[in-house]
């Protein structure tokens, strides 16, 4: 689970200097339209709405963006966009580096082609379907803020919820699930008087890709173009950076 850790914590700092709040709103809108659409507007009988809404206010999205992306979702307001697609994208970067990216499209042509460029533009190549899917396995995430925690009860804790893993960080506590079980620790957790910070289905590499400092720089460049795509939602990657160069790219 080393690897996670470390892209986890790449994702974290991204997150920290990520001032472009309308992106995580325009992220948030479009998970709750899908998954109301998917499996209705009650979020008690919805377990993926239900946690699209829970992310959705750890972000501040407003009760209204949110009451309209579930009507939208469910057909009973038209705001003319026009009907999202779940959509996943794969390849590789420089040095052999694979890309999962997930995304949520109302123009699959316009995405597609954006994520080619993206691609091209750096070095890399968008694969077909398949190509670096099995390179990954799907898993729930479960943020955690550390402040004031038993670190040890904590572990033995979320394990007896269900977890898979928990790997302790600076400032945060991750606790690794099954896809299946995301929900029920999640709610375990919380039930225990836990604050949890964020919940999502991510996917963690089962073989990871030494990469340099200057291979990792141009796949970071690539990944922070990617972020900034409307209709990318999430990018996953299997690029392992070791203590040295994680701790030379996080100072600059």
């Amino acid at each position: 689970m080393a690897g996670h850790s470390k892209w986890s914590n790449i994702k974290h700092k991204k997150a920290k200097e990520d001032a472009k709040r309308a992106k995580a709103f325009t992220k948030h809108i479009r998970e709750i339209t899908v998954a109301a659409r998917e499996g209705g507007g009650d979020p008690s009988a919805n377990p993926r709405l239900s946690l699209a809404i829970e992310n959705a206010k750890g972000v501040n999205l407003p009760k209204d963006n949110i009451e309209r992306a579930i009507k939208k979702g469910t057909g009973e307001l038209d705001d003319g966009s026009g009907n999202y697609e779940e959509v996943t994208y794969e390849g590789y970067g420089p040095g052999g580096i694979a890309f999962f990216i997930e995304a949520t499209s109302n123009n699959l042509n316009r995405t597609v082609g954006e994520i080619r460029h993206i691609f091209t533009k750096h070095g890399g190549n968008l694969g077909t379907d398949g190509s670096v899917a099995y390179l990954f396995e799907q898993k729930g995430w479960i943020k955690v803020a550390s402040n004031g925690l038993d670190e040890e009860e904590f572990m033995l804790n979320a394990i007896d919820a269900g977890a898979e893993d928990v790997i302790v960080e600076d400032d945060f506590i991750e606790v690794v699930t099954s896809r299946s079980d995301l929900m029920t620790v999640r709610k375990n957790l919380e039930d225990s008087g836990v604050t949890i910070e964020s919940a999502e289905l991510i996917r963690i590499p089962s073989t990871e890709v030494a990469a340099d400092p200057d291979t990792a720089r141009t796949n970071l460049k690539m990944m922070d173009k990617f972020d900034e795509n409307d209709d990318v939602s999430n990018i996953f990657t299997n690029m392992k950076l070791d203590d040295e160069t994680l701790a030379l790219l996080s100072s600059e």
